[in-house]
């Protein structure tokens, strides 16, 4: 892979980044992922937090380590947010950069029904596949925002009529302002979630 780095993050955090992850599992191939990265505060690592007893979660806990990449590709997005997706190599084709992690349980709990657990990613490796000019895409930050809705849509804690409505809303946007890539990616929101809006 290209220009291999050791000293840490390949791009800037800030706030939650949206990310895929890869992690590996007793199969032997990397399961996706979507995973929010919490920027350092002050001198402490990013982290990032798991939901429920998933893949990721289960990987994290016996492998200790994963890829965290980051892609612009919606279709690629949508799919480690809500599918079960495996693959025998950790890098996914569309990531334009990517860091080998080792985590780090911070703590842990229950929110409702669903157990939580924080964790600390410790930069290992990183690498920058694709510099590009940042560009600002309505219709790829509503499919972004539309994969967090459709994942709550069976959480007791949450009000499923209003996560309908906002699917219909991103799908409205992604219409009038998405590509044809994030088109595709809402049709296969559409797929993955049992549920119509």
């Amino acid at each position: 892979m290209s220009g291999e780095r050791t000293d840490g993050w390949p791009v800037a955090l800030a706030g939650v980044t949206e990310t895929v992850v890869t992690t590996e599992g007793p199969n032997d191939l990397w399961n996706l992922a979507a995973l929010g990265v919490h920027a350092p505060d002050g001198d402490g690592p990013a982290t990032a937090t798991t939901w429920g007893r998933t893949r990721t979660w289960r990987n994290f806990r016996e492998r200790g380590t994963g890829y965290v990449q980051f892609t612009r590709d919606p279709v690629d997005f949508a799919e480690a947010a809500l599918s079960i997706r495996e693959q025998a190599e950790p890098i996914v084709d569309s990531t334009d950069a990517w860091v080998r992690v080792t985590v780090e349980r911070l703590d842990g709990g229950n929110e409702g029904d669903t157990r939580w657990v924080d964790w600390a990613l410790h930069p290992v490796e990183s690498a920058v596949e694709r510099r590009v000019v940042p560009t600002t895409n309505r219709g790829h930050a509503a499919v972004v925002e539309a994969t967090v809705a459709a994942s709550r849509l069976d959480v007791s804690s949450y009000d499923r009529e209003q996560l309908l409505d906002r699917l219909a809303y991103f799908e409205s946007v992604v219409e009038t302002a998405g590509s044809e890539r994030e088109r595709a990616a809402f049709e296969r929101i559409g797929e993955l979630v049992d549920a119509e809006w």
